[in-house]
């Protein structure tokens, strides 16, 4: 996505028309809505005060992205949805033209993270749901990355616990729909990866129950497909 504009009066137009039948072509101290088409292929529709994008507006993006939302001082600021030409949707609050505060995230592949956010990033209580499967995450986010909280399976058997790399490690206990309850020790251990491309994580996880507790390792590599 394009970084957001500088003032309009210190960018190129190609074009400028302000609404009604005011004759200014330029933006300079102007209020009111118009209609700024930059020489970057990128446009503006929407409201001005004193010259700057204030209020409810449009901006479409040279890349293909579309905003509509509030903006202050020309930047998202408020309430806005950004559609994404490759990289899904996102509904919800804006600071200084990055998503912070409380909205909803839709990928391409219908995954959805509805939660809270910061300077861009996904942090605080938030909820990812996987579209294939079904499954979530529910709990603390950080920098982007799920770090306490439940695995909850479509059966309803959830693993709660602390998180790394947004899979579980180190001490949890998974919880099943009969009752029963297993506690134990999640262990992540990266493998290498042969091709120098892929920057994704390979994670082996390896869990051990409690050796008091009936249930054993195998019941919960029964339910997992994480």
């Amino acid at each position: 996505m394009a970084d957001e504009n500088p003032d309009d009066n210190n960018f190129e137009f190609i074009k400028f028309l302000p609404e009604g039948d005011q004759k200014t072509k330029s933006s300079r101290d102007y209020t009111g809505r118009g209609q700024a088409k930059y020489a970057n292929n990128e446009i503006y529709e929407g409201e001005y005060v004193d010259g700057k994008r204030n209020g409810k507006g449009k901006y479409n993006y040279a890349n293909g992205d579309l905003y509509f939302g509030d903006f202050i001082n020309n930047v998202k600021h408020g309430i806005g949805k950004l559609t994404y030409k490759e990289k899904g949707e996102y509904f919800g609050q804006w600071e200084n033209g990055k998503r912070h505060g409380e909205g909803i995230f839709t990928f391409p592949n219908k995954d959805q993270y509805s939660g809270w956010w910061a300077f861009g990033k996904k942090e605080g209580n938030g909820t990812y749901i996987y579209n294939d499967t079904g499954m979530r995450l529910v709990g603390q986010w950080k920098d982007n990355k799920f770090v306490s909280g439940r695995w909850v399976l479509p059966n309803g058997t959830y693993y709660e616990g602390e998180f790394d790399n947004n899979k579980p490690n180190k001490v949890g206990i998974w919880y099943f729909k009969n009752g029963n309850k297993v506690e134990g020790t999640y262990n992540q251990k990266i493998i290498p990866n042969e091709d120098s491309e892929d920057k994704k994580l390979n994670i082996e996880m390896k869990w051990a129950s409690n050796g008091y507790l009936y249930q054993n390792a195998d019941l919960v590599n029964a339910h997992e497909k994480f």
